[in-house]
């Protein structure tokens, strides 16, 4: 069976048996090091790999093309309303430490070998910073996609944070009743994302920040005391705290994106895997930070 056969080498796409619970992967392309794609809250790996639009080489397909490249699915996360996620459901809310861990095992079982370079969206840039800290050993290099910047809560402040916690938790349109979907505390996640980066933090390593500069789109039936000004100016503060965890981490701002960088702008997204790829490969080709 598929799921019994490890995806080290070639193209794979199928569920990989994990203490006995079926997760989603798929991987594709040669070399190393091996790009590990992390989506954001609620989305699965059909985030990386569905093409943006007519013509255009999705971010999966294109980082496979100069190395090897796999990405998965989270229990309860979904493309849409009719893409829901591939892997075997969980009891939910969980940790962020629990994804962390679950990530790390299903690279195990699937005989995936490091160290990775970690290419995370929104609050996957969480999972992938607690990954690092806690297995520092197999992470080469970050990228960040517009990634969730833990001192949000704090930025915000508690009337505006209560009001984004409104604003984000409700299911999707038309997912009301897919009672498996992902549901982790942002807030939560954020405090023990701030203890681990004072505990542990990031050295030694390439590390690249991708930030939106379009306002994000937001959902309708906003809260009225939600100020969307003030989310963007605490998101442009935050996502210039993460360009400043290493000394020569590189920060580019999407100027033709919000939120969702790897459909609007794919190629710098592509670009920026490529840039921290070779400096693995080659540390001398990273230079300074393009601040």
């Amino acid at each position: 069976a598929q799921a019994e056969r490890a995806p080290t080498s070639g193209d794979f796409a199928g569920p990989v048996d994990v203490d006995g619970r079926m997760l989603y992967l798929e991987c594709k392309g040669t070399g190393s090091p091996t790009v590990i794609l992390i989506s954001g809250y609620r989305n699965n790996a059909e985030i990386w790999t569905t093409p943006p639009g007519p013509g255009i080489t999705p971010v999966f397909a294109a980082v496979a093309g100069f190395t090897r490249a796999c990405t998965y699915d989270r229990p309860g996360t979904i493309l849409d309303a009719t893409h829901l996620s591939r892997s075997d459901p969980v009891p939910m809310p969980r940790t962020a430490e629990a994804v962390a861990s679950e990530l790390h095992d299903l690279l195990d079982s699937a005989k995936i070998e490091g160290p990775y370079v970690l290419v995370a969206h929104s609050l996957g840039g969480l999972f992938a910073r607690l990954y690092a800290g806690t297995y520092p050993n197999d992470v080469a290099g970050l990228v960040l996609v517009d990634a969730w910047p833990e001192a949000m809560p704090k930025l915000l402040g508690p009337g505006q944070w209560a009001a984004y916690v409104t604003l984000s938790d409700p299911a999707p349109p038309g997912l009301e009743s897919y009672s498996d979907l992902e549901s982790i505390d942002f807030g939560a996640a954020s405090e023990r994302m701030a203890q681990e980066a004072a505990r542990r933090p990031l050295f030694g390593l390439p590390l690249f920040v991708l930030s939106h500069a379009k306002p994000v789109a937001l959902p309708p039936n906003v809260p009225a005391e939600f100020s969307q000004a003030g989310f963007e100016a605490a998101w442009r503060k935050g996502q210039d705290e993460l360009a400043a965890l290493l000394p020569d981490a590189h920060h580019i701002v999407a100027t033709e994106s919000d939120h969702y960088i790897q459909i609007e702008q794919p190629d710098l997204v592509i670009d920026a895997v490529r840039a921290v790829v070779e400096a693995v490969r080659d540390p001398a080709s990273w230079g300074q930070g393009a601040q």
